[in-house]
């Protein structure tokens, strides 16, 4: 065989490709991984907000209110593991009857893990994480936050909306954070005809932890809180 024909695995445009295909490896060891040890948490509600929120915030003792009662109502409250507001939610849970259950994620920065998890799982991939948000949710109670919080918001709406995963309960707390955005929804979103009208239930506005509870039990009274056999099938796919 001509030697020359080889590839030349010390070039980095060899490297590149074979690089890349090992990571897929990573991967999916998260998804695995993932999985196995969120399988027993349902039901769960996963819980979203600004992790720059202070310990002596309105939205930091909202969240941990709210948690607090989600835990001892007997749902396992899923956070992204670091400060602010999700140390809040991770915090109200750990003291209540349900677990607190952190997805941190490494960072360029690195994030600092809250201390309050019974359940603590890192991953690297963005990708992977937002699954187990989605996959292993019961409802999304969301409270004000920057970025991050709206990427978990807009992704939860897509794909509840498209029906790639099944229809529960999003819930955003503190109205006046929100209020403009959902103006800005009905004026810009609805009258451009780029989503419908009755898109805009899929969110509910809620003010105090008690209601999130009840809006959450509420969507649930009728057909509990198991996922149906064709609903595993979406989540299966998800």
């Amino acid at each position: 065989m001509d030697n020359e024909k080889l590839p030349k695995l010390a070039n980095p445009a060899y490297e590149i490709p074979s690089r890349e295909a090992w990571r897929l490896f990573g991967i999916m060891a998260e998804f695995v991984d993932g999985t196995e040890r969120l399988a027993g948490i349902r039901p769960a509600v996963s819980m979203f907000g600004s992790s720059r929120a202070a310990p002596e915030s309105k939205v930091y003792s909202l969240a941990e209110r709210t948690a607090r009662l989600l835990s001892d109502a007997g749902f396992a409250v899923i956070s992204g593991g670091g400060p602010g507001v999700m140390e809040a939610a991770n915090k109200g849970a750990f003291f209540g009857r349900a677990p607190a259950v952190g997805l941190n994620i490494d960072l360029p920065r690195e994030q600092r893990a809250n201390p309050y998890q019974d359940l603590s799982l890192r991953f690297k991939h963005f990708f992977a994480r937002k699954v187990m948000f989605v996959k292993f949710a019961t409802a999304y109670v969301v409270l004000p936050g920057g970025f991050g919080t709206l990427d978990e918001l807009f992704e939860a709406l897509t794909l509840v909306q498209t029906r790639k995963t099944r229809k529960m309960p999003i819930i955003l707390m503190q109205s006046e954070f929100w209020d403009g955005l959902l103006d800005w929804f009905r004026a810009q979103l609805v009258g451009a005809g780029t989503i419908d009208a009755q898109d805009l239930e899929l969110l509910q506005l809620v003010e105090e932890p008690q209601q999130a509870v009840d809006a959450i039990f509420a969507f649930y009274e009728k057909r509990g809180f198991e996922p149906s056999p064709a609903e595993r099938e979406v989540l299966l796919n998800l």
